[in-house]
């Protein structure tokens, strides 16, 4: 029987990460996308495989060959691309719990049309993960929404911030963003790519739903997170049934706080790659046909649990409660 097919669209990042502790060494590991692979390859339902769609530069193609061929679920055909660029690397130093200061290096180009047309083929969904920020320009979007007919999530991560000529990344308001919104059936954002993108979470719901995204999730660190979805909007059977536009045009809007189990909240250890496993968990769950709201829980589970582990390796196998690979 033929399995179905997850495209995982983003960029390998190799990070060094400087915690609160000026006297703890620094944590070398794989970042970026790696986190969303770990967390599809512990979520997805059996009858499910990961492809990934991902770039790496030749500098780190081999450790990057060695990280795919961990994953369970990968697709026996699955491969990354190297290119001919330094892999991009990001110098992470967290300043408290939630806030940090993210310095980019490296080259590794983003998708156009043409080249990322041909990996779509077979795939039932896709997860986009906008690592980097320019994985995907808008014009690119739009072609892969015209084009492909499975549904699409998308975490906007760091589409709402520059580059600045010193590598660090700053916040800068996001243009057109219902352009944007058009090209997604489900959309995830964080507190400031939200404050970058409309002045509150119902303004930017408002907005979202209107241009056909299905369910819009705001994350909010230790507290949990909040979805805003139409009514008629409980789980991704129901995208294809045509009545968000009358939920939107009658002002109708369903939202809830999900906030975290008081036992995960108190869990202390490192949150990079926090939003990337909950992002490729709620997706997964979503996949397998659970509503929103089940899915969310999985999501916020996997998030917290993702807390206790450094670094992307390995980091599938303690998803699953597992001790060690096997």
């Amino acid at each position: 029987m033929r399995k179905r097919r997850v495209g995982v669209l983003g960029t390998f990042v190799w990070d060094v990460i400087y915690g609160r502790d000026v006297r703890t060494a620094p944590v070398q590991e794989w970042g970026g996308i790696t986190y969303a692979l770990a967390g599809f390859d512990a979520a997805l339902p059996d009858d499910w495989e990961i492809v990934p769609i991902v770039k790496v530069g030749d500098d780190l193609a081999r450790e990057a060959r060695e990280f795919l061929s961990s994953l369970r679920r990968l697709a026996p055909d699955a491969a990354a691309v190297s290119v001919p660029w330094p892999n991009n690397r990001v110098e992470l130093r967290y300043l408290d719990d939630e806030r940090r200061s993210e310095v980019l290096t490296g080259g590794v180009p983003g998708w156009t049309w043409v080249g990322l047309q041909p990996l779509l083929t077979g795939l039932d969904a896709l997860y986009v993960n906008l690592i980097s920020g320019f994985e995907l320009d808008l014009e690119t979007a739009m072609l892969l929404r015209q084009h492909f007919r499975g549904p699409i999530y998308c975490d906007l991560h760091s589409l709402a911030l520059a580059v600045q000529p010193s590598g660090l990344r700053t916040l800068h308001p996001l243009p057109r963003v219902a352009d944007w919104c058009r090209c997604f059936d489900l959309l995830q954002v964080n507190e400031d790519e939200l404050s970058m993108m409309a002045p509150d979470g119902f303004a930017l719901a408002a907005t979202a739903l209107a241009n056909g995204v299905q369910s819009l999730v705001v994350t909010l660190g230790p507290r949990g997170a909040v979805y805003f979805a139409p009514p008629t909007f409980s789980r991704l059977a129901d995208r294809d049934r045509g009545a968000n536009s009358l939920s939107v045009s009658s002002g109708a809007l369903r939202t809830a706080l999900m906030a975290p189990s008081a036992e995960l909240v108190r869990v202390k250890g490192d949150p990079t790659g926090c939003g990337d496993v909950f992002g490729a968990t709620y997706y997964s769950r979503m996949l397998a046909g659970d509503i929103i709201t089940d899915a969310l829980r999985a999501a916020l589970d996997a998030a917290a649990r993702n807390v206790e582990h450094r670094g992307a390796t390995g980091l599938a196998h303690f998803l699953r409660g597992e001790l060690s690979p096997s």
